[in-house]
């Protein structure tokens, strides 16, 4: 199963692959900062705000990957 979302990760087009990478992540960065925010000691939103840009690495991640392979 694993490997059949794979190849059609990699069969996607680099742009659509950047929108479906943001599309996942960013909800669940935004949630899990937003819930987790306050058991660190900070305001919710700015917890969803460390979530948000903790979520965008796997994005930056896999842009330095194919700007690498180019």
């Amino acid at each position: 199963m694993a490997s059949k979302l794979a190849q059609r990760f990699e069969g996607l087009s680099f742009e659509k692959q950047l929108i479906l990478l943001a599309v996942v992540f960013d909800p669940i960065g935004f949630a899990a900062g937003y819930l987790l925010g306050p058991s660190l000691g900070v305001d919710p939103f700015l917890g969803a705000a460390f979530g948000l840009v903790a979520a965008n690495v796997p994005v930056s991640l896999h842009v330095l990957r194919e700007a690498s392979s180019q």
